[in-house]
C-alpha cells in the first residue's frame, strides 16, 4: 500500500488540467505531514492522548482549512465566518496544530485574550495580537495552563468554536450553529446586503454517530432543511474496543438519507481532490444539510499500528513514532515546523477568508448607513449589549392570595423581556403550551424551513420535539453564536438534558434553562414525573445558577437578573400548582431576589430564635409556619432563598445579616431531597422535604401525606430549638417503610 498522498493531482487540478508545480505539491505534504507529526510528537510528550485520527485525518481537515474555509485567522471572530467543529474532541491535537499553522490570533469570544500572556500589562493599553497556540503551548500538550487540553474548550484557546470531547456533543451542537446563522441571515440580509451566509462544517467520528444525541440533532437538521451544514464522518471504523462491527451493524448513510440528508462519500481520506469535490456539492446543496462519509486508516502510514483500536488513546511509542515519520519523509526532529509551511498556509486563507472579511467590513459600513435601526441590534449581539429600555415592560405584580403558578408570571416576563430583546429565542420540547413559553407577542413568527408554509427562519419559537437532549445541545450552538437562547421541558426531564447543561456551564454561555412542573405539586402524574432529586442534580453544577421564585414577584426580579447575563447559564425552576403572590409591603422586597435569598418576613433588629427558610411553593407554607410561630411567642426570622448560588457570591457581611451564626436553630423547606441545604441548616438544623419518591394524588394529599404542613413546619422548629433535629436513622426508617407501603400495594 502507498503512504503517498497525490497532492499534485488531487490539490492543484482544475477543470481536469492538472499543475505541476513540485513546489507547491511539496508545501502542501509538508502542511499535511507537519499535522500529523506535531500530533504523535505531542501525545508522546504527554505520555496520554489519541494520535491516530489526527494522522488520518490530516488531509482532510487542511484541505478544508487551506482551500474552502472562509475564515480569517487574523480576525477569529468575524461574525460571517465559516465555522469548524472537531465533533471528535479526543483528536484535540488536529485542531490545535491548525491553529498554529493557521496563525489564529488569540482573540477570543468576548474580544480579549484567552491567554494571559497577551492580556495587557498596563490599565489602558490594548491587547497582544498574540498566537492563540504556540509552539510551547503544543509541547506542553495536556498540562496544566497549555492552551492545549486534552479536549477543545470554548474560551480557553481561541479558534476552538465549542468544547468537545463527549462524543455526540459538538455535532449536535452544529445544530444551533447552522439554525443561528439561518436566523442571522434571515433577519439582517437585505438586498444587496448579504451579510450572513456562513456555513457550519463539524469533523465526527464512528463514536459521535453512535450517540443517541447525534440522531436527535440530525433529524431536527433534515427537518429544517439546514443547507448550511456539513458533517464530515471520519469512518475508521475503530472505536476504543475494537472494530465498530462489535456493536454496531447499521447502515448510516441511509439512516441519514431517511433523516433528509445530501450523503455524499470519498472512498479514501487521503483523495483530497474527492474530499473537494464534495465540499463544493455540499455548497451547491440548497435544501438539504449534507454528510460527507471519508473512509480512513486510524494512524495513517504507522508501519504496525495503522488499522489498531490500539491507536486511538494511547501514545504509539518512540520507535513507531521514528519508523512512521520515515514513512513520511519526515525528519526525526520533534515538533519540527519546517520552514515556509506557516507562510503557505496563512497565505492561502488570507487570500479567501482575509479579503471576505475585509470585503464584509466595508459592506456593513455602507449597510449601517441605509440600515441603522437593524446595524444597531447586530451591534447590541456582537458586543452582548442590550438595547435602552429593554425592562420597560416589566412591571410589579399586585397582591393576590390566589396568586398564580410561577410558570405563568414567569411566562408574562418571559414575553415582557423578548419583545423588547429582538434576538432573544427558544421553544419546548413539545411543551410549550404546559411550560408557557411560547412568544405570544405580534411578530414573533416560527422558526421553520419557509418551504413547510408554517413560518421562515426568522422566527424566534423553535419547535424542538420531543428530543431534550438535542435542544440542549443545540441550545449551546444558538448561545456561541451570541443569541439569547432560552428553552423548556418538564423538571422531571431535566436528565435527558444534564451532558448539554453541563457543557453550558463549563462554557460560561448565558443559555436559560426553563423548567416546570417543578415537584410533587405536579399530583396525579405520579412519581415518575414528579422531580425529588433534580433540584439538587443542577445545583452541583459548578456556574450554574439555580432559580426557584416563590412567586410572581420573585420571578420578575429574576427575569430582570437573567436578562443582562453575558456569562453562566441559568436554570429556572417553576411550579405547576398556583401560589400567593406575596404582598410587599407585609414581607420583605422582592428585589432580594438580586442577592440570591433575604430575609422575607421577621423583626429586622430582632435576634431570632429560630430561622425557616424555603424556596418557591413552599415559602407561602413556611409563611404561614412563621405567623403560627410568632403567635406561640417564639422569635422567629424567614428567609426566601431563590438561589442559593447567587447568595452565596454575596458578602460575608449580607451572609451574617440574613443568617446570623449565632443562631442554630434552622429549618428548612423544599419538596425535594435535603442535600443542597446542608451548608445552611449545619449540624443542628433539619430539613422538611423528600425522603423518598412521591405517589399519584391530588396535590392537596399528597402535601398532607408527605409532611408538608404548617404542622410538620412547627414541629421541626421546635426540635431544633431543643437542640434534638430528627437523626439520620429516623429518615432511613422513612424510606424503609415507605419500601413496604409500595409492595404490599402488589
Amino acid at each position: 500500500m502507498s503512504h503517498q498522498v497525490d497532492l499534485d493531482l488531487l490539490f492543484h487540478s482544475h477543470k481536469g488540467r492538472k499543475y505541476h508545480d513540485k513546489d507547491l505539491k511539496q508545501a502542501d505534504e509538508q502542511a499535511v505531514n507537519c499535522l500529523r507529526c506535531l500530533a504523535m510528537d505531542a501525545v508522546q510528550a504527554a505520555n496520554s492522548g489519541h494520535p491516530g485520527t489526527p494522522m488520518a485525518m490530516a488531509p482532510v481537515a487542511y484541505a478544508l482549512w487551506a482551500r474552502l474555509l472562509r475564515y480569517d485567522p487574523q480576525e477569529p471572530q468575524w461574525a460571517n465566518r465559516d465555522r469548524f467543529v472537531l465533533s471528535m474532541g479526543h483528536a484535540s491535537m488536529l485542531i490545535y496544530g491548525l491553529i498554529h499553522l493557521a496563525g489564529v490570533v488569540d482573540v477570543g469570544p468576548d474580544g480579549e485574550p484567552c491567554s494571559p500572556d497577551n492580556l495587557p500589562a498596563k490599565a489602558g493599553e490594548k491587547p497582544k495580537r498574540g498566537p492563540a497556540v504556540t509552539l510551547e503551548d503544543i509541547k506542553n500538550f495536556r498540562q496544566h495552563g497549555s492552551r492545549c487540553p486534552g479536549h477543545p474548550e470554548y474560551r480557553w484557546t481561541a479558534g476552538v468554536e465549542t468544547t468537545t470531547g463527549p462524543l455526540g456533543q459538538g455535532v449536535a451542537t452544529s445544530v444551533g450553529m447552522a439554525m443561528a446563522a439561518k436566523w442571522f441571515g434571515a433577519t439582517f440580509n437585505k438586498p444587496g446586503y448579504e451579510l450572513f451566509n456562513y456555513d457550519i462544517y463539524a469533523l465526527a467520528s464512528d463514536g459521535d454517530l453512535q450517540e443517541g444525541v447525534s440522531s436527535e440533532a440530525a433529524s431536527l437538521a433534515g427537518h429544517m432543511k439546514l443547507d448550511n451544514l456539513c458533517w464530515i464522518w471520519d469512518n475508521n471504523q475503530i472505536t476504543i474496543e475494537g472494530n465498530t462491527s462489535w456493536a454496531i451493524s447499521e447502515d448510516i448513510p441511509t439512516r441519514f438519507m431517511a433523516f433528509g440528508w445530501n450523503v455524499l462519500r470519498v472512498g479514501d481520506a487521503n483523495d483530497v481532490d474527492a474530499l473537494t469535490r464534495s465540499m463544493n456539492m455540499f455548497k451547491r446543496e440548497k435544501n438539504r444539510p449534507t454528510l460527507i462519509v471519508v473512509d480512513s486508516h486510524i494512524a495513517w502510514g504507522a508501519p504496525t499500528q495503522q488499522d489498531q483500536f490500539t491507536a486511538h488513546g494511547a501514545p504509539l511509542g518512540h520507535d513507531e513514532i521514528a519508523a512512521t515519520k520515515e514513512v513520511y519523509g519526515w525528519s526525526a526532529e520533534k515538533f519540527v515546523v519546517p520552514e515556509g509551511v506557516k507562510e503557505h498556509f496563512q497565505k492561502q486563507m488570507a487570500d479567501r477568508g482575509g479579503v471576505a472579511r475585509k470585503d464584509w467590513d466595508v459592506m456593513f459600513q455602507r449597510y449601517s448607513q441605509e440600515y441603522p435601526a437593524e446595524a444597531a441590534n447586530l451591534r447590541h449581539i456582537l458586543n452582548q449589549t442590550l438595547p435602552e429600555g429593554w425592562d420597560r415592560s416589566l412591571k410589579e405584580f399586585p397582591p393576590d392570595p390566589k396568586g398564580m403558578a410561577t410558570r405563568q408570571s414567569s411566562a408574562k416576563c418571559l414575553n415582557q423581556v423578548a419583545q423588547n430583546i429582538p434576538w432573544m429565542l427558544g421553544g419546548s420540547a413539545d411543551l410549550a403550551p404546559s411550560c408557557l413559553t411560547t412568544l405570544t407577542f405580534e411578530g414573533a413568527g416560527d422558526f421553520m424551513a419557509p418551504a413547510t408554509g408554517w413560518g421562515s427562519y426568522r422566527g424566534r419559537n423553535l419547535h424542538f420535539g420531543i428530543r431534550e437532549h438535542a435542544m440542549g445541545s443545540i441550545m449551546n450552538g444558538l448561545a456561541i453564536s451570541k443569541l439569547r437562547p432560552f428553552c423548556s421541558t418538564f423538571f422531571v426531564f431535566s436528565d435527558y438534558l444534564k451532558p448539554p447543561v453541563r457543557l453550558s456551564a463549563i462554557m460560561e454561555l448565558p443559555n436559560v434553562w426553563v423548567f416546570t412542573h417543578d415537584s410533587i405539586g405536579v399530583g396525579e402524574d405520579g412519581p415518575t414525573h414528579q422531580p425529588i432529586e433534580h433540584l439538587v442534580a443542577l445545583r452541583s453544577i459548578p456556574g450554574l445558577l439555580t432559580f426557584r421564585p416563590c412567586d410572581a414577584n420573585e420571578a420578575m426580579q429574576m427575569w430582570k437578573f437573567v436578562a443582562t447575563r453575558t456569562v453562566d447559564p441559568v436554570a429556572i425552576v417553576l411550579t405547576r400548582q398556583p401560589v400567593p403572590t406575596l404582598d410587599r409591603t407585609k414581607y420583605g422586597s422582592s428585589e432580594g431576589v438580586l442577592k440570591g435569598g433575604y430575609v422575607i418576613a421577621g423583626k429586622p433588629n430582632e435576634k431570632p430564635e429560630v430561622i425557616l427558610m424555603a424556596t418557591g411553593s413552599e415559602v407561602s407554607l413556611m409563611l404561614e409556619a412563621h405567623d403560627a410561630l410568632e403567635k406561640e411567642g417564639v422569635k422567629v426570622r424567614s428567609v426566601s432563598m431563590p438561589c442559593m448560588e447567587l447568595y452565596r457570591q454575596q458578602s460575608q457581611e449580607y451572609h451574617e445579616s440574613v443568617l446570623p451564626s449565632d443562631c442554630r436553630a434552622r429549618v428548612s423547606i423544599e419538596a425535594a431531597t435535603s442535600h443542597s441545604w446542608g451548608d445552611f441548616t449545619g449540624l443542628d438544623g433539619e430539613h422538611v422535604g423528600m425522603i423518598t419518591f412521591g405517589s399519584s394524588a391530588p396535590v392537596k394529599k399528597l402535601q398532607q401525606e408527605l409532611g408538608f404542613t404548617v404542622s410538620a413546619v412547627m414541629d421541626a422548629a421546635r426540635r431544633v430549638r431543643g437542640r434534638r433535629p430528627r437523626s439520620l436513622e429516623s429518615y432511613s426508617e422513612v424510606q424503609m417503610k415507605w419500601k413496604k407501603h409500595r409492595s404490599s400495594e402488589f
